[in-house]
Parts: structure tokens; C-alpha cells; sequence
């Protein structure tokens, strides 16, 4: 069985319910499964502070998880038109999978949620797109058959699904943004299990 490891960062539950739906979209196809991780928050000094064991949730990421992967789905709050600093702390230590090749020739999807309709959810799309790149995967978005592009008031870019929660990020997911989401995960799960036959 193949599987897509949905990994993600989320201060405020927008990010996760985004990979939730990707995992469902995800295991929608059959022979795939998703493995959904997350990782640990980033302190002061520039390093990671969490406990080895989330409270509640999946739990923290690991290399393996990354290694052992068919296809990966990751995604981040916005900040400042970049990703969360914790994911990016995560990805900068992925060195020895860069020097083994470990990732290349996996896809990958990437995904976000932002606080307003402008707070640069298509550049973080991109910026977490070139540590894949770098790593040699081939990455996925949402093509524009995907009719929700075009009716969405809300997120949804061809970059990857993404959700606008408000300046507070409680705003709920709309129905537009989870069939993003889903479709996302299922356009992702099935380009990987054709990868693997």
C-alpha cells in the first residue's frame, strides 16, 4: 500500500482541519493510505521546544516519516507570505534525505491557511514549493477543471488549496475550500499509486 504523509504545522486548528480533508481526498483512493504528522513549535532561541509527545493530535514528524513516504501533502499558516517557522525549522534540518536522494521522485502538494484574502497564501504556496524542488519531488497543484477554482470567494489557488480563517483564524472551512482540499489529497494519492505500480 502506498502512503502520502499529510504533514503540517497549525497554531489555531485551520492549518490541521485543511489536512484532514487532504487525508480524507487522500484515502478516498484505494491502495493509499495517509500518514498525518505534525511538528513541534520553535522558541525564542531559534529551536524546537515541544514536548516529544503533542498533547493531543498526530504526532511530531520525524526524517523517517519523510523517508518512508510515497507522496507528501505539507502545509502552513501564513506568515508573512512565508511558512510557519516551525515547519520551516523541520525542513532545514532534511539535509542527510537531501544528500540520499531519499525524496526524489515523490510528488508533492503543498497547502496554507491565511488571515485575510491578500495575506500572501500564493506566495507561501510557492516558498514551500522550492525545498521540494530541491529535494528533487515533483510537485502537484490544482488544475483549473477543478471547478471550485472558479466559484471560490474564499481560498483556493492553482498553487495548492488554501482557506482565508480571518484575522481571528476561527473561520470555519467553506464547502468550496474542502472539496479543494479533498481533491487535492485524491489528485496527490493518485498520481502516487500510479508511481507505484
Amino acid at each position: 500500500m502506498a502512503e502520502i504523509l499529510v504533514l503540517y504545522y497549525s497554531r489555531d486548528g485551520a492549518t490541521a482541519e485543511m489536512a484532514r480533508q487532504i487525508a480524507r481526498g487522500v484515502e478516498s483512493v484505494d491502495g493509499v493510505s495517509a500518514r498525518i504528522r505534525t511538528v513541534a513549535e520553535v522558541g525564542p532561541q531559534h529551536e524546537a521546544v515541544g514536548d516529544s509527545i503533542p498533547e493531543s493530535g498526530p504526532p511530531y514528524a520525524s526524517i523517517d516519516d519523510l523517508k518512508e513516504c510515497d507522496g507528501l501533502a505539507m502545509g502552513s499558516p501564513t506568515y508573512y507570505g512565508n511558512m510557519a517557522s516551525a515547519l520551516k525549522y523541520f525542513i532545514d534540518h532534511t539535509t542527510p534525505l537531501w544528500l540520499s536522494g531519499a525524496l526524489i521522485g515523490k510528488p508533492a502538494s503543498v497547502f496554507t491557511s491565511t488571515g485575510s484574502m491578500h495575506g500572501g497564501q500564493e506566495t507561501v504556496l510557492l516558498s514551500m514549493m522550492l525545498p521540494l524542488l530541491h529535494h528533487g519531488m515533483m510537485i502537484m497543484g490544482l488544475p483549473y477543471n477543478t471547478e471550485d477554482l472558479m466559484n471560490t470567494s474564499s481560498g483556493g489557488t492553482p498553487y495548492g488549496a488554501s482557506h482565508m480563517a480571518g484575522s481571528g483564524g476561527d473561520a470555519r472551512l467553506s464547502d468550496e475550500e474542502i472539496r479543494m482540499c479533498q481533491i487535492q489529497g485524491q489528485r496527490l494519492a493518485e498520481t502516487t499509486a500510479k508511481l507505484n505500480r
